[in-house]
């Protein structure tokens, strides 16, 4: 029988905002940025750890689940070893637990508990997840329970882990344990790969992507790798935000799984992300951002500690996010990409098996300079957009997408975030505002009111012309001065794109 947390001696239960930011300064661990954000400093991981990520392997995993590198099996002995160590660690310990849940639908909520060593992990899971209405009944029983305890560091050569960090589900027990790491993003993708399994069971499909809403209750999904601008896209002024990350498509429309964003804030600009600096405020999260010493400023284009500096706050920190997090099937999907080689077009429109080829794709690409001995842009492929929190084969979730799509007759586009006119370090990232003015004409029909022809190499099919965007950057055969070098660097890319298929 599990532990009651609840009844833990020196538990703080479902404890506000505020007393949370308090609990987490009287015990140091962080301080208040100028703007009011808890600031925190994540240690040594600054970022998922993919190689410590395990699922228990039983008689409900053992043929459902599609083991490999991404979903690696543990043996059950191993995990309750595991689990009796972080569970004795934190009896001892001051706790703080959490009563949320996820799924906006209400036909499909699922309770969770989360019970943290650190007040500052607490926070994080009460404005990412959903929350209970002041009132509301609590579910008696979660449907999952998370163990948070970065202090209980797992001993590989004792405990059959690969290093102390430890990130383990165990479908059976509804259980999931995170030790060893003190960065907060592995509660929430311990969900969202909880979610990925159990929804699809039950018809639903689960999508990484964000969403949002038209005043005509036209919904668009934005699906993409990190940095590629899902959060961005999607915290539109002029539209309803639904959700920055995490969506279900039911029966009934589309729902966010979550109840906050998780922003990444490197180069924060507030003339060009403005929703989003001013979401950063009293009650929100920032992992690894550089404070002035003297006025607590945060500086966000210092990335000396991590590239991959996060804030966490509640969706209705954006002034106009969508309460409850619900919507109708997807008029428009979007493909994103930050195409590193400058080749790919700032738009395509997708015929459904090119949506299919590109869904199990996941195409973007690393920069050249991010790493040492990365010279030129790095293809990074990750099927169905979020390759690491599926538990079930790729394949599996492609099929649904495809049967969604065919069946509400939803067009897809592919988005090129990233380079035009050359590759990075020649070319130029796409401004933001084409970014959105080519959206907008997605989302108002407009761009379909003109020729397409077809790049062959690509198989994707580019508009003569776009509201608002200069006729040459459409076609990147036409933008690139060195026609030998945009050859040249196409190739690559389609060989890599064959290689992948």
């Amino acid at each position: 029988m599990e532990y009651d947390w609840v009844q833990h001696l020196k538990a703080h239960v479902q404890l506000s905002a505020d007393a949370l930011i308090d609990q987490a300064l009287r015990r140091k661990e962080g301080m208040l940025a100028s703007n009011g954000a808890l600031t925190v400093n994540t240690g040594k991981y600054t970022g998922r750890s993919p190689q410590d990520k395990f699922i228990v392997e039983d008689s409900l995993t053992k043929t459902a689940v599609a083991w490999g590198k991404v979903n690696k099996p543990m043996a059950p002995e191993i995990f309750e070893r595991l689990l009796a160590k972080a569970t004795e660690y934190l009896k001892s310990k001051e706790i703080f637990v959490h009563e949320g849940y996820a799924c906006a639908d209400a036909g499909h909520r699922f309770p969770i508990r989360v019970v943290t060593e650190f007040a500052w992990h607490n926070l994080f899971a009460r404005q990412l997840f959903l929350r209970y209405k002041p009132g509301e009944k609590i579910a008696a029983m979660p449907a999952m329970t998370i163990l948070v305890a970065p202090n209980a560091k797992a001993d590989p050569k004792k405990d059959g882990t690969n290093s102390e960090a430890t990130i383990v589900i165990d479908f059976t027990q509804r259980i999931i344990l995170i030790g060893g790491t003190h960065y907060a993003g592995e509660i929430k993708k311990a969900i969202f790969s909880t979610l990925n399994f159990l929804l699809p069971g039950e018809g639903i499909l689960t999508m990484h992507c964000s969403a949002n809403v038209g005043d005509k209750k036209d919904v668009a999904l934005f699906f993409g790798l990190s940095g590629t601008g899902k959060t961005t896209l999607s915290a539109d002024p002029h539209r309803g935000l639904i959700g920055d990350d995490e969506h279900a498509w039911s029966d009934n429309g589309i729902f966010n799984l979550e109840g906050g964003c998780y922003a990444k804030c490197i180069k924060l600009s507030q003339k060009q992300e403005p929703q989003i600096w001013n979401a950063i405020r009293r009650g929100t999260v920032l992992e690894n951002v550089i404070l002035d010493p003297e006025t607590k400023t945060p500086n966000y284009d210092d990335g000396s500690l991590t590239e991959n500096t996060r804030a966490a706050y509640p969706v209705e920190y954006i002034d106009n996010a969508v309460i409850p997090g619900v919507g109708g099937h997807p008029n428009v999907i979007f493909f994103l990409t930050a195409d590193a080689f400058g080749v790919l077009p700032p738009v395509s429109k997708l015929t459904p098996n090119e949506a299919m080829f590109h869904f199990l794709l996941g195409y973007t690409a690393k920069l050249a300079g991010t790493e040492r001995g990365v010279k030129d842009p790095q293809a990074t492929f990750s099927s169905c957009f979020g390759a690491p929190f599926l538990p079930r084969s790729p394949n599996f979730y492609a099929k649904m997408f495809q049967e969604k799509t065919a069946k509400h007759r939803t067009p897809i586009y592919l988005i090129n975030t990233g380079w035009i006119k050359g590759p990075f370090g020649i070319g130029e990232r796409i401004s933001l505002p084409h970014t959105r003015a080519i959206i907008d004409a997605c989302l108002s029909g407009a761009i379909e009111k003109t020729d397409w022809k077809l790049i062959p190499q690509f198989h994707l099919s580019i508009p003569s012309e776009c509201p608002g965007i200069p006729k040459e950057i459409l076609d990147p055969s036409n933008s690139w001065t060195n026609k030998q070098a945009y050859a040249a660097q196409a190739a690559k890319l389609a060989k890599l794109f064959e290689e992948k298929n």
